[in-house]
Parts: structure tokens; C-alpha cells; sequence
């Protein structure tokens, strides 16, 4: 196949004095700008256009027995009538032959162009096609009598044996006498408002000519059972004619008048069209958008799947270049209504609080979904399991000043609170590493020079909160404009690797407090001893045993217990006599087993949504339950075996951990005067520390890509954590801030995602499920917790490290940083094509990646080190390197690779990019994109 040439092309039309499409249509590359050129406008067009079913009406059996027989049906892609299995083809992107759509334009130019046809009934619709000239009254009765007789459908019922001609019937409301077993199950599934479109073509041996129509209805109307689903019909397409031989056959053409149809640009143009000059231009701005394969090349049979990631019709709107510029300056504004500077102190907080007000009622309204019940056990489970870990980790750090029960309480008050007052209310408030390794410093500090740690640290903590107040009023977190891919994405894996460096620690820690017992070592021997038959007198015994040396086991009465059970032993009258008979040395292997089976079938599960197996609502339930899944399997194999493995500890009095001190901390204790002054010092590190981690952490969480349409809350997040650092300081609980891999969990637990209504149309993903009533249920059975130890003590220490290990890797899997590590591993011939890779040398793509890598790795180095005290200045200093790095890549590579700076007003850095880079930058949806593997797709029928 090929497409003709220009001059062919024009030579096939300029007969018919057809002006050029964009004329008409407004959709051509040189339309008037005063014309309707805006392209927001036609996305809003196309969306309100209801959704079309399109049915292709075949007639068979000449030259004996003539009848209508449905063989194909469009929505959004093509399902072929597979006659001799039975049943309708899986949802295909369409293809076409050339000469299909050649023929099918001639044919309709030169025939009959109804439209806003006030028919209303199939009868009226066949009388004003059969109007034509050519036609004799004998051969226009035949035809009526032939497009007034019934087709056969072909319904397969979701749960029964396909079923044919049952829709059979004389009236037009035919699905109410269909059988309910026999009901057509694509009914349910098209949304209200549907709309219907028939085409019927054929061979007709006493036509002389070919004939041709094209009808829109005025008023869509139910034309009887022409089609297999009762829906108003919109359009009625008819392409008969002598039968002819070769590879063009009606077949085919009435193929090509569907795809047309299932359209959406050619089927937004039609609704709209006045005359036969709009209807021929919009069918040939089809033709311009075709793509065309060479015979030979590809294999016909082969079906082309839906794509996973639908281009976005606007992408094929040509635009004026002006707009297209505009559109891409758009890229990076001074910033959303969040980050816009107010001018006066407190003017962000001030318009955070109104922005988020009116959204307070739904934030609870909205809750009221199962999905909600999912993400409260999840990350209810995940938070405890954090509570308990950081808890241990900080009362090793502070010799006992702190523990679990402090860790408990501080997470119960601090989150509950955070939750109702602010601005993103899915922010997880936990301890996290970064404020674990100022915590660990700070009583180094005060132990080494003799200090009363919990008063120093209460003015740390007042001196922090004031700062963060400094920092609000100044609205200083317009900064985080600044914050790009490159700063957060070294942020995030940072913490994802600490929270799987934990898991496997804990693990390790485990396998050293349960070692497997190994033969010769010291708890190894077990014996059983028995009463010797003959007093005082030594025997020796021979053990014999299956498949194994013989064994000198028994001397002076013992017997390896080891070889049998201690039941048996006892049971014998024996007596179990030695260091190894109470041990139990499977629980380090049981243990790991555990882990490792939370944590794959955690991530087994999540992708079940994804698989074809079992319905979709047991899919969905299966994803949205994964990590409830998981730990039930695990404690449920846990209970079965009954194996004595670490099970999860809660404190069982409400008193602090350190004995002799009440809740609130004393100001000075035995501490001087002038260290409240002096604690200011550390605290300007400690509150850089929680800018960085609490604000990074918003900016991750508020990106475009999750759709959140409540807005977000910078200033108002801020001062939540300043408030709430003076009170836990003032009862000596641990300091809270954006926990980033727990919250990335909780807005995954509560992803919205479309269903799918029509044959091969994938779920996309709607948004997340914004509202507080499930993090404020979280913090309050972390509370509730102290009083729950006889329920949560049978829950596997292991499994909740496992589901920690899960939350770690999916986090890391969700930054576009791994994916260009994975690049770097990767030889250049079995790397996907990436879009990426299509825009930026490879060499270049691994110089950032390699740049990113080494960032990350003096992070982890500063961290683990006791020069942690710096770490702070270390996050700030990514947005410096980020900004360097505008010295070694061009803007054209940053934009690929990451995002722009936004510049200080005046400056217009967007001139240097081409707009077509800039325009395919423009939507959240393309910075996805960007990592997506491109396959070959035929670029028609694609909605």
C-alpha cells in the first residue's frame, strides 16, 4: 500500500470544486486564527460529544437467500465477528486499506449527503435514502424491502453459550422480549447518553451502479432492531453496489465508513458539518492524519492491541505556532495560586485557609468509600509497624529518655492533629531517618557536656518552631519552586533506600538474636535420658537410623534427643536433658520465609489490577487489599505452623519510659540559663532539616501527575508542624514531620481510577481520593493501640518488616530516577524507545543519571557518619548542584531530563526551545511519557 502522491490526489478531486479542508473544518495547519483554532476549546468539543456504538451490517447470500448479518461493531476500537469460533474478537486498533477509503470518499461525494434528517422512524430514514434519481420504482421497492428486513445480531452473553438472531424481533423496544439470560451485556456497560451509528454494506446484483448515502439524523432515534443495543441512532451510513472483483470490496468500504465514524475528530466534525464541502474536508483531514504501511513489511493477521497510554487527541489538532508558543510558556509560570506571593506577612497562610475551607465538609463526605476502609488497615499496620521500629531505634539513641510508648503517643497526637488542621491532609506525619540522626546528635552532645537532654531539647524545639513561624510569615515556601525532579527524586530514593536498609537491618538483627543451630555448636546438644536397667552399671548403645551412619548415641542412659521427638521421649520415660532441648532453630529461617512471602505477595497482589485473570471487581478488590492480603497470609501461616517467632510488642502501661519524670518536660532542670539562648544554634540546622524533609516531601506528594483538585497548602502544612513541634516538645515525644514512603503508600491506597465501560478501553487513572477521615482513623487506632496488645500481639514482627521492604521498593520504583539507572545497565540494543532517548544523546542521559547517583551516595555517606550535623545543608545544597547543572546541559536536555528553573521576572529562558519540544512538555501527562516505551501503532480509530 501506499498514499498517492499531492498531484494525484488533487487530481482526484478537483472535479468536485472542493475548497481545502481547513477551510471548513478549522483543523487544518493554515486555519484563519479568528477561527475556531483555540485548543482548549475543541477538547471541550470533542468531550461533550456523546460516545458512538457502531455496528457494520453486512448483506450475505447472494445471489440465493439475502440477509443482514451484523459482522463488526466499533466504540472505541474494532471487534471483528469471528463466525467459525463463535464469538466477537478482542478490541483491536483498526486497520485499513488505502483503497478502501479512496472508494468510499468517490462514492459518497458523488452520492447521496443528508444531514439534520428530521426522520424519525427506520421506515422515513429508508424513504428519504431510496429518493434517487437513478433508481426506477422497481428497483427502489426492492431496496425498501430489503433495508426494512431484520438483521441478525450476534449477542454473547457474559455467562452463556453465544446466542444468534435472538434480537430477532418486530418492535423497536426488542431488548425488553429478550430473555434475561440472553440480555446483551454491552448495553450495561455504555454510558448514559450513548449514541448509535449503522452501516450497512453489500453486493446487490440488481443495482446497475454503486449507491451511496450518508445520513445525520436531526434527532437521534431508536431505528428498530438495526442494531444489536437499543440506542438512538445519530448516523446511517449505506454503501451498496453490482458485485465487483477485487481486493476493494463493500466490505471493506463500509469497514473504513466505521473507523471513520468511531473518530473522534472526524465524528466531532460531521456532528457540525453544514454541507457536503464540511462533510468531504473533514474526511479528508482523516486522510492527512493516516499513516501508512508498506505491503510486505508487517504481517496483516497480526492484530494491533490498544494502546495502554491513549495519545491525547489535542495532539493532532496543528495549531497556530503563536499559540502553540503560548501554550508552552505556560510550562513553567512564576507558579500554581499556592505559590503565588502575597506581599504581606502571613498573606500565604491567610490564602491557604480560604482556599482550603470551603473543602473541609467533603474532606469527610468523601471518605465514604470501601477503598477508604482498605488504606486505613494498610497504613494503619505500616504506621504502627514505624511507631514501634523508630521507638526502639530512638530509646537505643537516648538511653531509655524516649521509647515506644512516647513514639506511640506522638504519633497518635501529632498526626491526628496534622490530619484535621492541614492543608494536605494525606501527608503522613512520622519520625523519619534524617530527624533520628539530629535526635542521636543532640544527646551525644548533651551527654558528653553533662546537659539535661529533654530541657535542652525543649528549646531546641521551641527555637525550631519559631523559626518554622519565621519562615511562614516570610513566605519562605515559595521556595519550593525550586524544587525540581532532580532535588526530589534524590530526596526520595534516599529515604526509600532507608526504609529498605531498616527492613533488612531488623532482619539481620533478628537471624542474630534466633542463629540456626548448627551441628558442634554449644545449644546444638539435646539428650534423652533414661533409667538404666541395671543400677550403676554404664551400657553403650547403637542407634540405627534410615539412610544415615550408624550413630554411637547413648552412654551411661543418654539418648540424642535429637533423633526423636520430645513427646516421644517423655512419653517413654525419658527426661529431655541439655542446652539445645528448648530452642527452637527454625525461627531465624521461618522468620526470613515470612519476610520474604509479605513482601512478594504484597507486590503480586498490587498487580493482579493489572492481569487477565478473574473478573475486574475481584481484581481491583485484590489491589486495593494487597498489603491486608499479605499480612493476613502471613500471620494466618504463622498461627498454622505455630512457631515461636517475634511477634509485635505494644506498651502495656501509659507511663513514660524514662522512670521518674512526668509528661511535661521542666524548662531549665539542672541545665544553665544561657543554653536556652544557645540551643538556637543547633536549631537553625534542625530547622533547615524539617523545611527541607517537610517540604519536599508536599512538593512530591502535590504533584500534577497525581491530579489532587483541592489544592495544596504550603504555608498552612508549615505552621501545622511548627504548632506541633512546640507541643512535643513541651512532653518530650519524638519530633514529626512528612513521612515521604508512608504517604506515597497512603495516596497509592487511595488511587481513583476510571472503569472500563467499552470493549478495549483500559482503566486510566482519575486522581486520588482526597479527604481526612482515613489518616485521622489511622493516628487514632495508633493510639487505641496501647489498649489493643492482647489483639496485635499475634501479628509477625517479620511480615510487618516485609510490608516495610514493599513500601521501600514501590517507592523507589515510582521516581523516574530508577528508570534511567536501569538504563545504565542496560545494553544500547535492548533499551526500550524511549521518548527520552529520542530528544538526548544516551551519554548524556547517564552523565545526569551518573550525577544523581553520586549525590545520593554523599547523602547516604554524611548520614551515616558523624558528620550527620551538616546533613541539612547537604539537601539545601541539591538545589544548588541542580542549578549548576544548567552550566553542563543545555535547556533542551534539562527539560527532557528533569524540569526548568523558573526564572526571576523579566527573563524568557523558553525562547531558546523549540515550541514543538516545548508543546509536548506541556501536560503532566507527558512527563510520564517521557519514560514510556513507543510501539508501533497505525495513528487512525485512537480516542
Amino acid at each position: 500500500m501506499k498514499l498517492p502522491g499531492p498531484e494525484e490526489f488533487e487530481a482526484s478531486t478537483a472535479h468536485e470544486n472542493v475548497p481545502p479542508a481547513e477551510l471548513h473544518s478549522g483543523f487544518g495547519p493554515n486555519a484563519s486564527p479568528d477561527g475556531p483554532s483555540d485548543i482548549d476549546s475543541r477538547e471541550l468539543v470533542i468531550s461533550e460529544d456523546p460516545l458512538l456504538f457502531i455496528q457494520l451490517n453486512e448483506l450475505l447470500g447472494w445471489p440465493q437467500a439475502l440477509e443482514w448479518r451484523e459482522t463488526g461493531r466499533w466504540v472505541l476500537f474494532e471487534e471483528k465477528l469471528e463466525v467459525g469460533a463463535g464469538r466477537w474478537s478482542v478490541p483491536h486498533v483498526p486497520t485499513l486499506t488505502l483503497p478502501s477509503l479512496q472508494n468510499l470518499r468517490s462514492l459518497l461525494a458523488e452520492g447521496l449527503v443528508l444531514l439534520d434528517c428530521p426522520a424519525q422512524s427506520l421506515l422515513e430514514l429508508v424513504e428519504q435514502v431510496i429518493r434517487v434519481e437513478v433508481l426506477s420504482p422497481e428497483v427502489r421497492g426492492q431496496l425498501q424491502a430489503l433495508l426494512l428486513q431484520r438483521p441478525q445480531h450476534h449477542i454473547q452473553p457474559s455467562a452463556t453459550r453465544p446466542c444468534w438472531g435472538s434480537t430477532l424481533l418486530q418492535n423497536t423496544s426488542h431488548d425488553e422480549d429478550v430473555p434475561l439470560k440472553a440480555q446483551n451485556p454491552l448495553k450495561q456497560r455504555l454510558p448514559p447518553g450513548a449514541e448509535a451509528a449503522a452501516v450497512l454494506a453489500g453486493q446487490l446484483g440488481f443495482l446497475a451502479q454503486p449507491l451511496g448515502a450518508f445520513v445525520r439524523l436531526q434527532n437521534p432515534v431508536v431505528l428498530g432492531p438495526l442494531t444489536e443495543v437499543a440506542l438512538p441512532s445519530r448516523f446511517f451510513c449505506l454503501l451498496l453496489g453490482p458485485p465487483t472483483t477485487g481486493r476493494c470490496s463493500y466490505h471493506e468500504m463500509g469497514r473504513a465508513a466505521a473507523v471513520l465514524l468511531s473518530d473522534p475528530q472526524f465524528q466531532g466534525s460531521v456532528r457540525r458539518a453544514s454541507d457536503l464541502h464540511d462533510f468531504l474536508a473533514a474526511l479528508d483531514a482523516f486522510l492527512e492524519e493516516m499513516t501508512v504501511l508498506p505491503p510486505g513489511r508487517w504481517d496483516p493477521t497480526v492484530r494491533i492491541p490498544p494502546p495502554k497510554c491513549p495519545p491525547f487527541q489535542h495532539k493532532r489538532l496543528p495549531s497556530h505556532p503563536r499559540e502553540v508558543k503560548g501554550r508552552a510558556g505556560r510550562r513553567h509560570p512564576r507558579g500554581p495560586p499556592e505559590l503565588q506571593r502575597s506581599g504581606r506577612l502571613f498573606g500565604g497562610l491567610v490564602q491557604d485557609v480560604h482556599r482550603k475551607a470551603p473543602w473541609y465538609l467533603s474532606d469527610f463526605l468523601d471518605a465514604l468509600h470501601p477503598q477508604c476502609f482498605s488504606a486505613v488497615l494498610y497504613i494503619y499496620l505500616a504506621t504502627v509497624t514505624n511507631a514501634i521500629t523508630f521507638g526502639g531505634l530512638l530509646g537505643d539513641a537516648t538511653e531509655g529518655a524516649q521509647g515506644v510508648l512516647e513514639s506511640f503517643l506522638g504519633t497518635a497526637v501529632a498526626g491526628a492533629a496534622f490530619c484535621l488542621m492541614a492543608g494536605q491532609p494525606l501527608t503522613i506525619l512520622s519520625s523519619t531517618g534524617p530527624v533520628l540522626v539530629f535526635e542521636r546528635l543532640l544527646f551525644s552532645f548533651s551527654r558528653d557536656y553533662s546537659l539535661d537532654y529533654l530541657p535542652f531539647r525543649l528549646w531546641v524545639g521551641i527555637w525550631v518552631a519559631t523559626f518554622c513561624l519565621v519562615l511562614v510569615a516570610t513566605e519562605a515556601s515559595l521556595l519550593v519552586r525550586y524544587f525540581t525532579r532532580f532535588t526530589e527524586e534524590g530526596f526520595c530514593a534516599l529515604i526509600s533506600l532507608i526504609f529498605i536498609y531498616d527492613a533488612l537491618g531488623k532482619m539481620l538483627t533478628l537471624a542474630r538474636a534466633y542463629p540456626i543451630q548448627r551441628p558442634g555448636s554449644p545449644a546444638y546438644g539435646c539428650f534423652c535420658q533414661y533409667p538404666s536397667p541395671r543400677e550403676n552399671e554404664s551400657q553403650w548403645t547403637m542407634v540405627k537410623l534410615e539412610d544415615r551412619d550408624d550413630i554411637l548415641s547413648i552412654n551411661l542412659g543418654l539418648v540424642n534427643a535429637s533423633l526423636l521427638p520430645l513427646p516421644e521421649c517423655v512419653q517413654q520415660g525419658g527426661h529431655p536433658r541439655g542446652p539445645g532441648c528448648h530452642t527452637i532453630p527454625d525461627v531465624a529461617l521461618f522468620s526470613f520465609l515470612l519476610f520474604l512471602s509479605s513482601f512478594l505477595s504484597a507486590m503480586a497482589l498490587k498487580r493482579v489490577k493489572s492481569s487477565h485473570l478473574f473478573p475486574s471487581m475481584v481484581r481491583k478488590v485484590f489491589s486495593d487489599f494487597s498489603s491486608v492480603l499479605a499480612i493476613l497470609l502471613g500471620c494466618g501461616l504463622d498461627a498454622y505452623l505455630g512457631l515461636a517467632t517475634p511477634k509485635l510488642l505494644v506498651p502495656k502501661e501509659f507511663k513514660p519510659t524514662l522512670p521518674g519524670r512526668g509528661w511535661l518536660v521542666s524548662p531549665f532542670g539542672t541545665n544553665p540559663w544561657w543554653l536556652s539562648v544557645a540551643a538556637a544554634l543547633p536549631a537553625l540546622l534542625l530547622s533547615i532539616l524539617v523545611f527541607m524533609d517537610q517540604q519536599i516531601t508536599a512538593v512530591i506528594l502535590n504533584r500534577e501527575e497525581y491530579r489532587l483538585r483541592k489544592g495544596a497548602g504550603f504555608h498552612l502544612d508549615l505552621f501545622c508542624v511548627a504548632m506541633l513541634m512546640l507541643l512535643t516538645s513541651a512532653l518530650g515525644l519524638p519530633w514529626y514531620v512528612s513521612a515521604t514512603v508512608i504517604s506515597l503508600a497512603h495516596m497509592d491506597s487511595l488511587r481513583r481510577e476510571s472503569r472500563a465501560c467499552v470493549p478495549g478501553e483500559a482503566p486510566h487513572f482519575l486522581g486520588i481520593r482526597e479527604q481526612r477521615l482515613t489518616g485521622l482513623a489511622v493516628f487514632t487506632l495508633t493510639g487505641v493501640s496501647v489498649f489493643l496488645a492482647p489483639v496485635l500481639k499475634f501479628i509477625p514482627m517479620p511480615v510487618l518488616y516485609g510490608i516495610f521492604l514493599y513500601m521501600g521498593v514501590a517507592a523507589l520504583n515510582s521516581i523516574q530516577f530508577m528508570k534511567r539507572v536501569q538504563l545504565m545497565l542496560m545494553p544500547a540494543k535492548h533499551q526500550p524507545d524511549l521518548l527520552l532517548l529520542r530528544h538526548v544523546p544516551l551519554g548524556r542521559v547517564h552523565l545526569f543519571t551518573a550525577i544523581q547517583l553520586a549525590c545520593l551516595g554523599l547523602l547516604w555517606i554524611i548520614k551515616s557518619t558523624p558528620a550527620a550535623i551538616i546533613f541539612p545543608l547537604m539537601l539545601l545544597g541539591l538545589v544548588g548542584v541542580r542549578k549548576a547543572l544548567e552550566w553542563v546541559f543545555s535547556p533542551q536536555e534539562l527539560l527532557w531530563l528533569d524540569e526548568l528553573i523558573p526564572e526571576e521576572e523579566g527573563s524568557t529562558p523558553e525562547k531558546e526551545l523549540e515550541p514543538e519540544h516545548l508543546f509536548s512538555g506541556s501536560d503532566s501527562e507527558d512527563s510520564e511519557l517521557k519514560y514510556q516505551p513507543k510501539t508501533p501503532e497505525i495513528n487512525i480509530s485512537v480516542n
